[in-house]
């Protein structure tokens, strides 16, 4: 545990972006999971709607630094791969 007045607050902060940061990185990973889930189905309607949500979820987590920018555009592409290959 911290004894110096900086470091109490500043692991405060921390623990306040960590749980921030959770909700945006859960978010994106759950639609994530449901737009892989959507491409197996072998709907194209409904797959395409769920990338374009998961798309839009990972834009918001990289807007917000929570994961880097490459990092969502890679999942993107490969989201973007995965439908292209249903249609």
């Amino acid at each position: 545990m911290a004894n110096i007045k900086s470091a109490i607050k500043r692991n405060k902060q921390n623990e306040k972006k960590r749980i921030r940061n959770r909700i945006y990185r859960g978010t994106a990973r759950t639609y994530v999971a449901r737009a892989r889930t959507a491409i197996t189905g072998k709907d194209a309607e409904a797959a395409k709607a769920a990338v374009l949500t998961a798309i839009s979820a990972l834009d918001k987590a990289a807007q917000k630094g929570v994961i880097h920018k490459n990092n969502a555009a890679r999942r993107k592409s490969r989201l973007a791969k995965q439908l292209a290959t249903l249609k």
